[in-house]
């Protein structure tokens, strides 16, 4: 790997390969800031893909807006086979709903779901999920302050969606960045917080600085067992997860989409690659394309029924 100004080249190695993808380079084009988890999925990835396909992959680090800057930089490219970006599905997903333009991409193949992660601070007095929400009911009670990444967040539709279902009277805390909001929440400036599922919360929570409550996510996770799901704590619509996947400019043609998801399955199908989701605290995605696209397709109207129910309480 060769980095330079905060772009990585990866695969230096096919430079002797047979090329088998037109031009010289495959850009990948990343949603988030190096150094976080995603972007060191993002640059595992390219790592991987770049000798599957005989040609560097160099990963573009173009962060903010909730991942709408990064796609719309690829939908502005041109249809030709080189420009990829890799983001949550939220720009396509959920951010519409508040207003914003869907960027001109298509989906190529899922990569990895994370789960949302609710944690108690020190400023909570309850040791678990229902023991918060019978504390939070009692007449005296003051209003729970819940801490998430920002508006139109999945963090902040688990807190509407809580705050709905169950009735409970808390106030939502936005941030702009996850490293002031952790170090706010380990100072118990508010009793809840939102955070995708990462080693370092992970490791919060086994030192006892934080406290795991529920996780949004199909069924529960390896690395906190004893954590509930919202569906096993009976709110569902707050069973939310991140899916992260990777995109091309609308246009590109359907034969490059299937080469492309057939060089992302192979790297997918690597144990080791695997290992790497699963240590970070993801899961691996399918990386079927066809079922990129539904899920983008269901999880956008299930979006629209939480951020409608927001707008009407």
């Amino acid at each position: 790997m060769i980095r330079r100004r905060g772009v990585l080249l990866a695969g230096a190695a096919v430079a002797g390969a047979a090329r088998a993808w037109p031009g010289d380079a495959l850009r990948i084009v990343v949603a988030y800031p190096p150094g976080g988890v995603s972007d060191r999925i993002a640059r595992l990835f390219a790592e991987r893909l770049a000798p599957v396909l005989g040609v560097p992959v160099v990963v573009d680090n173009r962060a903010g807006a909730g991942g709408s800057v990064a796609l719309s930089l690829v939908a502005r490219a041109a249809a030709d086979d080189r420009t990829l970006g890799f983001c949550a599905i939220s720009p396509l997903a959920l951010l519409p709903h508040f207003g914003s333009a869907a960027p001109a991409v298509v989906p190529v193949s899922g990569v990895m779901r994370t789960p949302l992660l609710v944690l108690g601070t020190p400023a909570l007095q309850a040791h678990g999920f229902e023991e918060m929400v019978r504390a939070a009911r009692r007449p005296d009670a003051e209003p729970l302050r819940w801490a998430t990444s920002g508006i139109g967040t999945i963090g902040h539709l688990a807190v509407e969606a809580v705050r709905r279902q169950l009735q409970l009277p808390i106030v939502h805390v936005p941030y702009s960045g996850g490293g002031p909001q952790l170090h706010d929440a380990l100072a118990g400036r508010f009793e809840l917080l939102s955070s995708n599922l990462a080693p370092l919360q992970i490791e919060y929570v086994r030192s006892g600085r934080l406290t795991a409550l529920a996780l949004g996510a199909p069924r529960r996770f390896p690395l906190l067992p004893q954590l509930p799901t919202f569906d096993e704590l009976g709110c569902p619509d707050a069973n939310l997860s991140s899916l992260f996947g990777l995109f091309a400019p609308e246009g590109t043609g359907p034969e490059a989409i299937a080469r492309l998801n057939a060089a992302c399955a192979q790297v997918l199908a690597q144990p080791a690659f695997r290992r790497e989701l699963t240590d970070a605290g993801n899961e691996p995605a399918d990386g079927d394309a066809a079922w990129f696209a539904r899920e983008i397709a269901t999880q956008r109207t299930a979006n629209g029924r939480l951020v409608e129910g927001m707008r009407t309480r």
